[in-house]
């Protein structure tokens, strides 16, 4: 298929409804479906020697777990989980597949979809660069043609500036709720409305043992 004649209505869409139901149809007919709460379309492999490492990372931003495939698949989700912007997502939300050249249907499972404040979507493909084959290539423009084709953004991204990521993985484990006590919170955000130094600003609130999770 050429990706500049791809439309809606020559994409079949397959995802796993939030209460476990196989649903199948044109991309035309199911996009409006609230993705971001759909079940993974696929189960997260896990065998002896497997060479990626599969999970499910804690989302502030969803309230409840995501899945990933690879450290790297973690490492996007979790950039997704601080954007602000971001509203929803899930992993692995549907299977899309379309006629090939041959004739026989050419599949591809996104990696992620995300639902942003304003109501508008975002469906991610995470790889790193120079493992991007001749045929992944063809299947990520489809799928972004295949996005256009309903008003939904398509990203394929690969792996993230190191020293963000060691920032965003280190502030990743005090976002859970457990942490947040409103009113250590209340107290921070008038020690730091003009500008303070880290430690100095909370231990003006008190035992930094205790305040700098809550920071």
């Amino acid at each position: 298929m050429d990706a500049r004649e791809v439309s809606a209505e020559d994409i079949e869409l397959e995802y796993v409804s939030a209460s476990g139901a196989r649903e199948r149809g044109p991309l035309g007919r199911l996009w409006p479906v609230r993705f971001e709460s759909v079940r993974p379309e696929r189960r997260f492999p896990a065998f002896r020697g497997q060479g990626n490492w599969c999970g499910w990372y804690w989302s502030a931003t969803c309230g409840g777990h995501v899945g990933y495939e690879s450290w790297l698949e973690r490492d996007r989700l979790m950039l997704l989980d601080f954007d602000p912007l971001v509203t929803g997502m899930s992993s692995q939300p549907f299977r899309l597949s379309w006629a090939g050249p041959d004739g026989k249907r050419v599949r591809h499972t996104p990696d992620f979809f995300v639902r942003r404040a304003d109501g508008t979507a975002l469906v991610v493909d995470v790889g790193p660069d120079e493992r991007i084959g001749p045929g992944d290539a063809v299947k990520f423009a489809v799928t972004a043609a295949a996005c256009r084709s309903v008003g939904w953004d398509f990203a394929r991204v690969g792996s993230p500036d190191a020293v963000l990521m060691a920032n965003v993985r280190r502030l990743a484990g005090y976002r859970h709720p457990r942490v947040h006590r409103p009113d250590v919170a209340d107290r921070l955000v008038e020690v730091f409305a003009d500008g303070a130094g880290l430690l100095d600003g909370a231990q003006k609130v008190g035992d930094q043992i205790a305040v700098l999770p809550v920071l």
